[in-house]
């Protein structure tokens, strides 16, 4: 059986007993959500500025799109203040069953609040909704199809006529043997949540590339127990490929959302407070478990700054206002 990377994909990670419909995220690969609390401090900082930005209303909005198991926004509502945590309404949308002891405040939904006013996070959510590959020929871009069984792959047909604009603009392929992602799915998913989003942000964080920087070769992907494994979309495995978060932007942009940023999360971290700083020395000798606390918070912001890693990640933030 021959089918599209996208439909391959779809039914291994969400089909009956799909990867994600069984498995959790944390057993398999470690996100900045899994590092640490670190992170959660972060979002909570972006949740306060939207939340003076909107006036502090009386209900706002976390949306945690892609939850996994909840343990973002979980952390982030434990973590708030008081004042905004009695206004505050936490969504997970995942589709997954409901996490055990996830605490009762947080609402486990399939999909996003129809009318979001607050703030929206998906941390790596977008490399996991399916896309199609196409590769280069003498005679122009042929779909890949593969074998869902063992992943063998052979071309199939022309991609359709949206999907050939979408390379053209985003990602040209200009040798034969180049490989593309077709990222319309993930630009339609996006500006779903944006077109939901009445007032406030929206961020995206991801593995990501940029026009002018794809990788030739595409960048598909398979993960199972913490390890890189071939792509096989047989359900054993999670299946991912970089994210377009320009094309994304765009896509953002056409739903009525304003591009506040478009970088690193390196960046956006540093610019939230995080710095990776190991604590002075000389703490060591006047409070040593003072320094023990400060350097294991250097250490846990340093992993989530580190260019090579999670640092590297992408940021997408829009608003709405």
């Amino acid at each position: 059986m021959w089918l599209s990377w996208r439909v391959a994909t779809e039914w291994a990670l969400y089909g009956e007993n799909g990867f994600y419909l069984r498995e959790r995220p944390s057993r398999h690969f470690r996100t900045s959500v899994g590092a640490s609390a670190v992170f959660a401090e972060a979002v909570l900082r972006e949740l306060l500025a939207v939340d003076d930005a909107l006036g502090r209303p009386p209900e706002v909005d976390l949306v945690d799109l892609g939850a996994g198991e909840g343990t973002l926004a979980a952390r982030v509502a434990a973590l708030a203040p008081a004042d905004l945590r009695a206004r505050l309404r936490p969504t997970a949308v995942d589709l997954a069953p409901r996490p055990p002891g996830l605490p009762a405040e947080i609402v486990w939904s399939p999909v996003p609040p129809d009318r979001i006013r607050g703030l929206a996070i998906a941390n790596e959510w977008l490399d996991n909704v399916p896309v199609d590959v196409a590769e280069q020929t003498p005679d122009g871009p042929r779909l890949v199809l593969v074998d869902p069984s063992t992943g063998e792959e052979r071309l199939g047909d022309r991609p359709a006529a949206a999907d050939l604009a979408w390379l053209d603009r985003w990602w040209p392929m200009r040798a034969a043997g180049e490989r593309a992602e077709i990222g319309a799915p993930r630009d339609d998913a996006w500006a779903r949540v944006v077109a939901r989003l009445a007032q406030g942000r929206a961020i995206a964080v991801d593995y990501a590339h940029a026009s002018g920087g794809r990788p030739p070769y595409g960048t598909l992907a398979g993960y199972r127990d913490g390890a890189a494994v071939p792509p096989v979309p047989d359900g054993s495995c999670d299946i991912t490929a970089h994210v377009a978060l320009d094309a994304c932007a765009a896509a953002g942009e056409r739903a009525g959302a304003a591009t506040a940023a478009l970088t690193t999360q390196r960046e956006a971290l540093r610019a939230l407070g995080l710095t990776g700083t190991r604590p002075p020395a000389d703490l060591a000798r006047t409070d040593p478990h003072g320094y023990l606390r400060a350097l294991v918070r250097a250490s846990e912001e340093a992993e989530l700054l580190d260019p090579g890693g999670l640092g590297g990640f992408g940021w997408l933030v829009q608003e709405r206002r």
